[in-house]
């Protein structure tokens, strides 16, 4: 970014410092009695607290597990990027629900740098209630590209990628909030949980926030190409790869989204086969990216084992349209065996189960085609050397993609 032009901030009212939430001050004191020493955000809690972002209750408390409101997480994000320039003309009336509240001019100010999007709350702003993670990532991704073209542009070319949650497969994530979510996790702003999900509709935590606020902090700082995850998450989006960043595989002059969605009927006429993306996650490449999509596909005993044999895990995520009566495994095997590695199936590690992606089972297979009559999509997966694999993939109108070494 070029050089910003600093904005003075508006003094807090009164009812403000009620709230327990602010400071333009940094807070005198940055240890709470409720939060451990062991706590897992005490040092994200300490250092916002000492920036001025939060403050903490009376009596020595900052209740690290207090949800954040609409109005409180404005005022926040307003206040880290309080070096932003205006993105137009300082809003004034932004919500008329607002008149007469406590974060009105915090609001106001996220919405002119373009953090939050008036059209997103016909009805209000409604500023008590709980704000949503998902609403925080297109809070954060919108302020993001308003300061830069460069994510604007990453907003473009990752309206088709895969991000890795479970949303992503069921229920699935919708085209136009998508690039928002990209956005937020290829920069590390917001991250999956445990249980694989981004969980869109939960609420955050005021310590939650505390570290959020502090990445978003960081990344104002640094232009949109210097993330990583987000270069591949753009990449997949675009090229429905990213095979040329995590491995020494490339595709030359042809390109995987060539292909994508194209159709290919199998030989021996069992049926047909919709291809969609190939996704790489290096574990014996050390020059190379590290996958952001590497929890979805592998456990650790994976990774190790397939380090262990320098070889590539691919998986490729295709339709399958069954033609046959009694379609198996063995007609997609037999039928595809023109498409060097057409793919076999994913060995049961459970993480298929865990994200909620379908993948052929390696028991009852034809029971599993014969409840999908009509297409089934699956991820399959193949393990070459990155060294030596060279595969072609070639579709009914002609079209084909070469993956080769890039020496």
């Amino acid at each position: 970014m070029g050089q910003m032009k600093k904005i003075m901030l508006p003094i807090m009212s009164a009812v403000l410092g009620m709230s327990a939430l602010l400071s333009s001050q940094a807070s005198a004191a940055t240890t709470f009695k409720d939060v451990q020493a062991n706590h897992w955000a005490k040092s994200a809690i300490e250092s916002a607290v000492s920036k001025g972002y939060f403050k903490g209750y009376g009596n020595g408390l900052f209740k690290p597990n207090a949800s954040v409101t609409r109005a409180e997480f404005a005022s926040l994000i307003s206040r880290v990027a309080k070096e932003m320039p205006l993105s137009e003309a300082g809003a004034t009336d932004s919500f008329k629900d607002l008149e007469g509240h406590w974060s009105k001019a915090e609001v106001d100010r996220a919405v002119s740098l373009g953090f939050i999007q008036t059209k997103d709350y016909p009805n209000g702003f409604k500023p008590n209630t709980p704000i949503t993670r998902e609403e925080m990532a297109k809070w954060m991704s919108s302020g993001l590209m308003a300061s830069s073209e460069e994510y604007k542009k990453a907003f473009v070319e990752t309206k088709e990628t895969l991000l890795p949650v479970k949303e992503a497969f069921k229920p699935g994530i919708a085209q136009a909030k998508l690039p928002y979510l990209a956005i937020a996790m290829g920069t590390n702003l917001m991250n999956g949980f445990p249980d694989g999900s981004f969980g869109m509709e939960k609420t955050t935590t005021r310590a939650e926030s505390s570290a959020i606020l502090l990445r978003l902090e960081g990344v104002l700082k640094k232009d949109a190409t210097s993330f990583d995850d987000l270069n591949e998450l753009r990449m997949v989006g675009i090229k429905k790869t990213n095979l040329e960043l995590v491995s020494s595989l490339t595709t030359g002059k042809t390109s995987i989204a060539d292909i994508s969605g194209k159709r290919k009927t199998f030989r021996n006429g069992s049926g047909s086969m919709l291809f969609h993306r190939l996704i790489g996650v290096n574990v014996s490449e050390p020059k190379k990216k590290k996958s952001i999509y590497t929890s979805l596909f592998m456990t650790d005993y994976g990774q190790d084992k397939y380090k262990n044999l320098m070889l590539l895990p691919i998986f490729q995520e295709i339709t399958i349209l069954p033609k046959k009566q009694g379609f198996d495994v063995g007609d997609y095997k037999n039928g595809a065996t023109d498409m060097n590695g057409s793919g076999m199936t994913i060995l049961n590690n459970g993480l298929d189960k865990k994200y909620g992606y379908l993948t052929i089972p390696n028991i009852e297979p034809a029971q599993f085609f014969a409840k999908h009559k009509n297409g089934v999509k699956v991820w399959l997966v193949n393990y070459v050397d990155p060294k030596n694999f060279k595969g072609q993939y070639n579709m009914d109108d002609g079209s084909y993609a070469i993956i080769k070494n890039i020496d």
